[in-house]
């Protein structure tokens, strides 16, 4: 009782909180439903396709297959596509000569790149990516320790690439997978005593760990124009150790490169770095202003200088943290963006050379199938496999009291994440991913998703109306795909790459490999 009268006293001569000054002690009870707001969404009022960024169905699927539990949904489709506008429809073929593995759960589901990253520019260390599904640019300082870890065991052993985010290469990125190292814009990693880029810091680094590919980040999807942000409660001796900045202070990095400053600069500095790592490198971007992809674009028809992939990050992508502003409101959403992008490079016949990656809400498969059939060759996730570490989406990545060890550098709460165990569900993740992808591939009748055709999913606005997606972005006939010889290469690949298909109650007909087993009386072959 003296402890009640005691805040009663306090709360009646505050001046700072009016609720407190009328309704002393119960007064906190507001602010403390307040702060449980998101939790009492999440697990009580929000229905199961209300919540954003990822609705309930959505963080279940991702748990589901991150666990290897049943991902399927019962009783019917929780979208609402009586009233709702922009509900995405796969058209299925009835009939098709491709058959891909149906992908059972547990298989490895391969599914390569449909184009040789680097290969077009003639890179030294081009090469065919072994997975479309891949980690996109998360930083150590952003994520734990143990987080990245499990991210990037999961990546090894799903045979993805981990991108390293712009916080450089720490020791929780050496642990088996392949890397796509960034350069942001503060040079972490590949950086002077004065934060200037170092040439010979970059091959050091490239000879020391197993990076492939590197991307120059621009800009990113949910803060464009602002550089990194990392909030000091994040700055741990560790981090500031591997960034080399001051620990405990405000990390944030410049808005601009100060190693060029335009299109032509830009691109002497990627042919620079190109020629002395011998790596594919390119640009990841948020889109805005089309005078920017305008210029690129005009400069590389010359064929002497260009960039080996695009990275679109859309507008609904992630981030640690941002002002609201232009989390909400200053990049495009990726479908709008990539499509316009994606036009500037197919009108100068530059789209087959170059690798094309999205990010942005893409590791879900029904957002993903609509990429690749926009054109996209490889998908980035962040959330996604934020999700499968254990994320339930708490939204306090800025305050660095994420409750489940994900986005903290709290030692205390980053402990709770078993990297061994979390490990598995990135990887269990990613296979899903891929088979789901494999599996409306075969519904399209094609052996991969890349060619999946712009005119086989449709939005839907209402009932009675709906367009494709090469009406809806104005795509031209023969846009969204690979070239000739990469489609008769990928083609080749998924043949021999399939996987044997779950037993079925069919005739061998019916399966890939019973159509070629077949003789020619008909006879099931022995088994």
């Amino acid at each position: 009782m003296a402890a009640i009268g005691t805040v009663a006293v306090h709360d009646l001569v505050q001046r700072r909180h009016a609720i407190l000054r009328n309704f002393p002690v119960v007064g906190h009870a507001r602010y403390w439903l307040e702060a449980i707001g998101p939790e009492l969404r999440q697990y009580i009022v929000a229905g199961n396709d209300e919540e954003r960024p990822f609705s309930r169905d959505q963080r279940r699927w991702v748990y589901a297959s991150a666990k290897l539990q049943n991902n399927y949904f019962g009783f019917g489709t929780d979208n609402d596509l009586e009233h709702g506008a922009g509900n995405v429809i796969v058209h299925h073929r009835t009939f098709g000569d491709a058959h891909p593995t149906h992908g059972a759960v547990g298989q490895e589901a391969r599914l390569p790149s449909a184009k040789v990253l680097g290969q077009a520019r003639g890179r030294r260390h081009a090469f065919r990516p072994a997975s479309v599904v891949n980690v996109s640019g998360m930083s150590f300082g952003s994520l734990s320790g143990n987080a990245i870890e499990a991210i990037n065991r999961g990546a090894a052993a799903a045979g993805c690439l981990h991108n390293t985010g712009e916080g450089a290469v720490s020791p929780h990125h050496r642990h088996g997978a392949d890397l796509v190292f960034q350069i942001g814009t503060a040079y972490f990693g590949c950086r002077d005593e004065q934060g200037r880029f170092s040439m010979a810091r970059l091959k050091e680094l490239v000879a020391t760990t197993p990076v492939r590919a590197i991307e120059i980040k621009l800009s990113q999807g949910a803060k464009p124009g602002l550089g990194g942000v990392l909030p000091a409660a994040k700055v741990s001796r560790e981090i500031a150790e591997t960034r080399g900045v001051p620990l405990g202070v405000d990390c944030l990095s410049p808005s601009r490169h100060a190693e060029f400053h335009d299109v032509d600069s830009m691109l002497d500095f990627v042919e620079r770095v190109a020629d002395e790592t011998g790596l594919p490198v390119g640009i990841k971007s948020a889109v805005g202003d089309l005078g920017f992809w305008r210029e690129l674009t005009d400069a590389m028809a010359a064929g002497d200088r260009g960039v080996d992939f695009v990275t679109v990050d859309g507008g609904e992508g992630g981030t640690g943290a941002s002002p609201l502003i232009f989390t909400d409101a200053v990049s495009l959403p990726f479908r709008l963006g990539f499509a316009r992008v994606y036009a500037e490079f197919a009108r100068r016949g530059l789209h087959q050379d170059v690798t094309f990656i999205g990010a942005g809400k893409l590791g879900l498969p029904d957002n993903a199938v609509v990429a690749f059939a926009l054109g996209v060759d490889m998908v980035n996730v962040a959330r996604e496999a934020m999700l499968a570490v254990g994320c339930i989406q708490a939204q306090k990545c800025h305050t660095g009291e994420c409750p489940t060890g994900v986005a903290t550098q709290n030692p205390w709460l980053a402990r709770g994440l078993d990297p061994a165990d979390k490990s598995e569900r990135v990887t269990n993740y990613v296979k899903t991913l891929r088979r789901d992808l494999l599996k409306v591939s075969e519904t399209c009748g094609v052996e991969h998703p890349a060619l999946i055709r712009p005119d086989s999913v449709e939005v839907l606005d209402t009932l009675s109306e709906g367009r494709f997606l090469d009406e809806i972005y104005g795509y031209e006939p023969g846009w969204g795909f690979p070239s000739a010889p990469d489609l008769a290469s990928i083609r080749a690949i998924m043949a021999a790459a399939d996987e044997d298909e779950s037993q079925t109650e069919g005739p061998p007909e019916t399966s890939q490999r019973g159509r070629e087993s077949v003789g020619a009386a008909g006879e099931k072959p022995a088994m």
